[in-house]
């Protein structure tokens, strides 16, 4: 008898044990659960970056989709999503405190409708696929999309971030919402779709150890005919959180080209500048007198340009920004020296930053805000593969915001066969260091999809060299003047996400949704949790 006391204390004990462990996800008041959740979603975005901390707002977002009204699971997740994007994006507020808001109300509008879409008795089912397919939108939609503080980045420094070598982004975003509906259900003990998501898991982890990859090639222009070369990484440094002043553009070419100079160490075979470095103005145009320095010149800077490629027998990548030829616009590239000084090849930048290098709808938008660039960057081809052509064979470029955009890095690899991927960037003007903290978990992200070293270079930081793992070998400071100066593998090969891009996920999501919303509902509702 007493045995049989014991027994029944024990499962008594194990009962309250799953409904306390419950109570962790489906105790207290709804909204404040949902901004909960949001916070721990943007604990897990750089440049906090505690990537288990997604899984946890995750599973918390799971159980507030048990409500029936399809209206409070809109608005439950509308402000998960505001919770979470919200101090994610902050940065923006320094640039448009009328584009921070305007953003983050249209991301909680995606989500709030992929909210209400899932319905509580299906929603283990149905929540990765819908937070997936939405996060495609978001990506993509509207203005070419905006892929910030996204679940992806905020993973890559997680057991699973190799499967975006097999899946890209988006199968890393997708696993992260399973992970969060695994940890719901054993909240919940439920095992038998606890066990389905950790089975889903460990076969995408097991399928990135069998998945083709890239492999160094010998390059013919690289130093004893080897796949490993010296690159340097140049960051000139200066004050950060400033805007652009064309007085200013000599000190900033000055900045870069002394840094070089004084600082890389020959024999070197690859030097990449940042973006918007060399800013030069036709040879005829007069310096503005408030100026304390002559403007730099279009021959000046390429004559620099041309002889720094010599002195140092290496290929140099730099930054232009310019007006085209018909003065219409501005052009933001990136131009090639190979090492006798020749102007071999550039890439024009092609995926653009909203209101920020063009104003869409500018008509409009000119009447709130009198801060708009005074003409658009005019695209390059899409058509046309991200890569400069140089002495050692096509290079992949992502310029700045590009890096963002998966699509871009199969553009210079899959496209282009590029052998490593440049990503000049220039985020002097962003207030905080988000952006840059979260510009390198996207460069992590680029080196683990493509299989392909990174070299990111700013002109006050973050400059990085990162490995085809999406290991950070080296990483400079806010303003400092610095090279980065490290050996890398030229590559070749693509791997499935390369090959195939966002589709498979895609599809795969857009299938599980139709199946969960073609399941017959239950008879009964969803009990709610009984009061103690």
């Amino acid at each position: 008898m007493t045995g049989l006391v014991k027994l029944s204390n024990k499962s008594k004990r194990q009962r309250k044990a799953g409904r306390d462990a419950a109570s962790l996800l489906s105790g207290g008041k709804p909204w404040i659960r949902s901004l909960t959740a949001g916070l721990l979603l943007a604990g897990s975005v750089p440049p906090w970056g505690f990537w288990p901390l997604g899984v946890i707002g995750m599973a918390l977002w799971v159980e507030l989709l048990a409500e029936s009204k399809p209206r409070r699971r809109a608005l439950h997740s509308a402000l998960v999503s505001v919770g979470w994007l919200g101090p994610a994006t902050l940065w923006m507020a320094d640039l448009t405190l009328i584009g921070w808001p305007a953003a983050i109300i249209a991301f909680a509008a995606m989500h709030a409708a992929a909210g209400a879409l899932v319905a509580p008795d299906r929603r283990y089912m149905a929540f990765p696929a819908a937070f997936t397919l939405v996060e495609l939108l978001r990506w993509s939609w509207p203005f070419g999309g905006v892929p910030l503080a996204t679940m992806a980045m905020a993973q890559v420094s997680s057991p699973l971030a190799a499967t975006a070598r097999v899946g890209g982004p988006l199968l890393l975003t997708a696993l992260a919402a399973v992970g969060g509906v695994m940890l719901a259900t054993l909240a919940a003990r439920r095992l038998r779709p606890a066990a389905v998501c950790a089975a889903l898991l460990i076969a995408a982890w097991l399928a990135t150890l069998v998945a083709p990859g890239s492999e160094p090639i010998n390059v013919a222009g690289s130093r004893d005919d080897a796949a490993s070369i010296k690159v340097a990484v140049v960051q000139g440094g200066g004050p950060q959180n400033t805007r652009a002043d064309i007085c200013e553009q000599r000190g900033v070419f000055e900045r870069h080209l002394n840094t070089t100079l004084q600082q890389v160490t020959t024999p070197v075979d690859l030097v990449v500048w940042p973006e918007d470095v060399v800013h030069p103005r036709a040879d005829t145009v007069l310096t503005p007198a408030r100026c304390d320095q002559p403007l730099v010149t279009s021959s000046g800077a390429r004559g620099e340009l041309s002889q720094l490629a010599r002195s140092l027998d290496a290929v140099v990548v730099a930054g232009f920004f310019e007006r085209t030829a018909d003065g219409l616009a501005n052009r933001n590239y990136a131009a090639a020296y190979n090492p006798d000084g020749s102007t071999v090849d550039s890439y024009d930048k092609v995926q653009l930053v909203p209101f920020g290098e063009y104003v869409p709808l500018r008509s409009t938008v000119e009447r709130f805000s009198d801060e708009l660039p005074a003409r658009d960057v005019r695209p390059g081809p899409s058509d046309q593969p991200a890569v400069v052509d140089t002495a050692l064979g096509p290079l992949g470029v992502l310029i700045s915001w590009e890096v963002f955009f998966d699509h871009r890095a199969r553009s210079a690899i899959g496209d282009g066969d590029g052998r490593l991927l440049l990503n000049p960037t220039n985020g002097s003007s962003y207030w905080l260091t988000m952006v840059q903290s979260q510009q390198i978990a996207s460069s992590r992200l680029r080196a683990i999809e493509t299989d392909r070293w990174v070299i990111q270079a700013a002109p006050t930081g973050f400059s990085a060299v990162i490995t085809p793992e999406g290991d950070v070998v080296e990483r400079t400071g806010i303003s400092e003047s610095r090279v980065i100066q490290a050996i890398v593998e030229l590559r070749q090969g693509d791997t499935l996400a390369v090959r195939f891009g966002p589709w498979p996920v895609t599809v795969a999501a857009v299938l599980l949704l139709i199946q969960a919303l073609r399941l017959p509902q239950k008879l009964t509702r969803l009990k709610p949790a009984r009061k103690r």
